[in-house]
């Protein structure tokens, strides 16, 4: 006898078969698969390792867009759009203390949470996270409904609304998807630092350090025991990837 199948499981196989067959059209010549594919290598990915950052935001100068600038660059965001559509995968906000009056400069993005909420509320699964911990988006299985976008507290998640060109092929993207920060994926499977906190060094400023949370002889996990962190929003206990310090 042939079990019987939930109306739940037959709207999400319906949404992922339309989703896939959406992800070969958006953009033409494009094949939307690089985000998702580390995730399944043979031994890749593991949960032995936890990425995460570091900010300091006593080191982040005011005025500086070095990281901005450089993720912009290596991910190619780069479409002339209006500012209300333009993607952000990282920016700087401007936080000022109410009660000291101290003003200082803080880089947004990702928080690559332990306990996502963009995956949670996604009904296909393409906001998915890695063993690792970096939080992706399948563009092949996405649909645009865009519930991942009203889920983040943080406001990570940009929409694609128009035509793309010039493509990053390690760096997929497509019109009517949903993207984010992805710790540059394709650098970290590579054993390379992301582009926003290789600018930052170069710039002498230093205020970004990304490493191993799980290895205790790390850099970064060095640091967060030496010093005082803060992760944002830390009454959702979504426990980030992200930490900042200075704040």
């Amino acid at each position: 006898m042939n079990e019987e199948t939930s109306p739940t499981q037959n709207r999400r196989e319906f949404l992922k078969t339309t989703a896939v067959v959406a992800g070969m059209t958006v953009t033409p010549g494009v094949l939307l698969y690089g985000v998702s594919k580390a995730d399944h290598a043979d031994g890749a990915v593991t949960s032995d390792v936890r990425w995460g950052m570091l900010i300091d935001t006593t080191k982040c100068r005011e005025g500086c867009h070095e990281c901005v600038d450089a993720c912009r660059t290596e991910h190619n965001l780069t479409e002339d759009v209006p500012a209300e559509i333009k993607p952000q995968w990282i920016r700087k906000v401007g936080v000022r203390d109410k009660q000291t009056g101290n003003e200082y400069a803080l880089p947004l993005l990702c928080q690559h949470c332990e306990h996502p909420p963009c995956a949670d509320v996604c009904p296909t699964g393409a906001s998915f996270k890695r063993a690792d911990g970096i939080v992706l988006v399948d563009k092949h299985i996405c649909i645009g409904c865009r519930y991942c976008m009203m889920a983040c507290p943080y406001k990570a998640r940009s929409f694609v609304h128009e035509t793309l060109d010039h493509q990053k092929p390690y760096s997929p993207r497509g019109k009517g998807t949903v993207e984010s920060c992805t710790f540059c994926v394709h650098r970290v499977d590579n054993k390379q630092q992301p582009a926003c906190v290789e600018a930052c060094h170069k710039t002498g400023h230093k205020a970004m350090l990304f490493g191993d949370l799980k290895d205790p002889n790390s850099e970064i996990s060095q640091k967060l025991k030496a010093v005082r962190s803060t992760a944002l929003r830390p009454d959702m206990r979504l426990n980030p990837g992200v930490r900042y310090q200075g704040l």
